[in-house]
């Protein structure tokens, strides 16, 4: 396995595999904690990702579809694979206990089963007005080679929801020209947050970089995530394992708080959340989770969800959970655990939106589980 190409998808890739091999089809897996309560508010979602909350609790979930019938690529974790490109990836609206499609028609590179999916991964929504960030795990000559119906992945499109969306800005332009930790040039935006309505700040897990895109001023790098050492299957010497930003929202006190997933070999508990103030070195606000890949503010609360609980290399299907994080510290509890490969959070009032099923198609779901 490439310890440099496309970061993030390599561990949905990993998942989605875990997933097929015990037969997993749908995304309930093992049964959700009865305490606190929970129901499922959205079904059938193909490889949901990161949650939004619109106006009047409206809820958002990010689809990266499930891929189509090509132009494809190499799928550089399997070279006698290929991901192909459709036009499946989407956004669902979850209003009022009904769901549905309100952005569909979007960029998808999947498997032919319609797994390991790179496409929209997150969504934000003001009034009517809607942006989508598109991931892509390559660089700009990559994405060059899926043609025009291609160019939106590594963007952000926005626009009116029912109307045709538009490119407002390039993250793996951005990446290409500046390659902030000065590896290899991947880009794979997975996680953003609003400055304001043209412009915003993205975890581009590919990057191992927080930037700042869009609106008329210059685009910028906030920080870049240092690599963990870690310790390779089998033994050996620590191997710089890469950060792999998930997401990113602000706190309550200004600052960025950045989730990371920790790239191969996915040790567990390495994955630390870092406060991030531009123009000053990210900070450690929290240690001793694993392979967080989104997270969301309660008042003064920071809730976390980890895709899995264990190494994305050990055996069996991947399983989750939503945790409260403690700051400063290392042992985070559990709202809800075993989860099958929960994504995104996000929380209206008292109730967090959680997305599962990430790695399959038609699998996923949303819950929503009731904070205490």
């Amino acid at each position: 396995m490439s310890h440099r190409s496309n970061r993030s998808r390599a561990a949905l890739a990993l998942l989605a595999a875990a997933a097929t091999a015990m037969g997993v089809v749908w995304a309930t897996g093992p049964a959700v904690a009865a305490d606190p309560p929970t129901s499922t508010v959205a079904t059938g979602l193909d490889n949901p990702r990161q949650v939004s909350i619109g106006a009047g609790g409206t809820v958002y979930v990010a689809e990266a579809g499930r891929g189509g019938d090509g132009p494809c690529l190499p799928n550089p974790e399997d070279p006698e694979a290929q991901v192909c490109l459709g036009d499946t990836g989407a956004v669902t609206q979850i209003r009022r206990g009904e769901q549905s499609r309100v952005v569909t028609g979007l960029p998808s590179l999947a498997g032919a089963d319609g797994s390991r999916a790179t496409g929209p991964s997150a969504v934000t929504v003001r009034g009517n007005n809607i942006a989508v960030l598109v991931g892509l795990g390559g660089n700009g000559d990559a994405r060059a080679l899926l043609g025009p119906d291609g160019a939106a992945l590594g963007t952000i499109l926005t626009g009116r929801i029912g109307q045709p969306l538009t490119v407002a800005a390039d993250v793996a332009a951005y990446e290409d020209a500046t390659n902030p930790d000065g590896a290899q040039l991947d880009s794979n935006p997975s996680g953003f947050v609003d400055v304001n309505s043209k412009r915003w700040t993205v975890a581009d897990a590919g990057a191992n970089a927080i930037v700042t895109v869009g609106g008329n001023l210059t685009d910028t790098t906030v920080a870049v995530l240092p690599p963990t050492p870690a310790v390779p299957p089998g033994g050996g010497d620590p191997i710089p394992a890469e950060a792999v930003p998930t997401n990113v929202v602000v706190g309550p006190d200004g600052a960025y708080y950045v989730s990371q997933l920790v790239g191969y070999p996915f040790p567990a508990g390495a994955s630390r959340i870092w406060r991030v103030v531009p123009g000053q070195q990210p900070t450690v606000y929290a240690t001793g989770l694993s392979n967080v890949t989104s997270l969301a503010w309660q008042h003064q609360t920071l809730y976390a969800v980890q895709i899995s609980d264990t190494s994305l290399l050990s055996e069996g299907p991947p399983i989750g959970s939503l945790r409260r994080v403690v700051a400063g510290a290392s042992q985070h509890p559990a709202v809800v655990s075993g989860l099958f490969a929960p994504y995104g959070v996000a929380i209206s009032g008292t109730t967090a939106y959680v997305s599962v099923g990430s790695v399959l198609p038609g699998g996923g779901e949303v819950h929503a589980i009731t904070l205490r």
